[in-house]
């Protein structure tokens, strides 16, 4: 069904009379009596009574009528959301972020690509590597900011944003607080504070072994939140990424011989065709300053 020839109907449908009609659809009237013909055939009845200079709706017009303007007001609703979106005035990102990756490194890249890009909106996503690498796979999120300890899906790309330092936090007055960075065999017989959603919690424990060290997990949980609290109030140490979000009443130290590093990375789907907001978001955060470490251990 022609969307002209529906067009010209409407216009019919509202003046009742071809002339008024042809000049607002800027058309001669031959042109669109032919059109209102081609429709009727199409329909397979007769929309319109011409008796004289007096024109009206047939039954089966007035039935197609209210059918056919709901036909041209969806295509014309989605042309307005294909322009929006192809233009970033109307476009959404689903943004999976690892949910040990600190807030405090990202706000300043979303606060400056929203200011460049108002028209898009940005869902974020929390979860585990393994999570939001099966939710890529599926298409439930356009793009993942995560590390991964046991490596990616061969499907994934990766864009490295940047590495992040582990430090050890521990409360105000501990042993640990008159030093400037903690060697690995230091943290022996610690009371230690397990991360349940840190990926690299067995490259830590590892690490601890191989330095000839051992700690007792005393606790363990998957709230970042509840771990720093315990560990302020002197219930043991842990160990954090540099960029989290800190409570108060944490002290931080690097970690040396050896040192902790991840790299965060920008995960995508290999070979899916990305939008235009997702271009854009993509290069914003590739070209973002990110901050380098503040401790320096050499």
């Amino acid at each position: 069904m022609d969307l002209h020839h529906i067009r010209y109907f409407l216009a019919v449908s509202d003046s009742l009379n071809f002339t008024r009609a042809a000049e607002a659809c800027n058309v001669t009237q031959p042109a669109l009596s032919r059109a209102i013909q081609q429709l009727e055939e199409e329909i397979g009845g007769q929309l319109f009574r011409r008796e004289r200079n007096f024109t009206h709706l047939t039954d089966l017009g007035m039935l197609m009528r209210p059918r056919l303007q709901q036909i041209l007001d969806t295509v014309g609703a989605v042309k307005r959301e294909v322009r929006q979106f192809l233009t970033l005035e109307n476009a959404q990102i689903r943004l999976g972020i690892m949910c040990t990756v600190g807030p405090t490194r990202f706000t300043g890249l979303l606060a400056d690509f929203r200011m460049r890009y108002p028209g898009v909106s940005l869902e974020l996503v929390e979860g585990m590597p393994t999570g939001l690498a099966a939710k890529l796979e599926r298409g439930e999120i356009d793009i993942a900011v995560m590390a991964s300890a046991e490596g990616y899906p061969e499907r994934l790309d990766l864009k490295p944003l940047y590495r992040e330092r582990f430090l050890l936090a521990c409360p105000t007055g501990h042993r640990f607080t008159r030093m400037n960075a903690i060697r690995m065999p230091e943290v022996h017989g610690e009371n230690y504070l397990l991360r349940l959603n840190c990926e690299y919690q067995n490259n830590i424990e590892d690490l601890i072994r191989q330095s000839g060290g051992a700690v007792h997990v005393c606790y363990q949980s998957e709230r970042e939140d509840w771990i720093q609290n315990m560990v302020a109030g002197g219930l043991g140490i842990c160990f954090i990424p540099e960029f989290s979000a800190v409570l108060p009443g944490l002290e931080l130290r690097p970690v040396i011989e050896p040192e902790v590093w991840r790299e965060i990375n920008l995960v995508t789907m290999s070979g899916r065709r990305m939008s235009p907001a997702l271009i854009s978001f993509i290069k914003a955060v590739r070209d973002y300053p990110w901050p380098a470490s503040r401790f320096d251990t050499n």
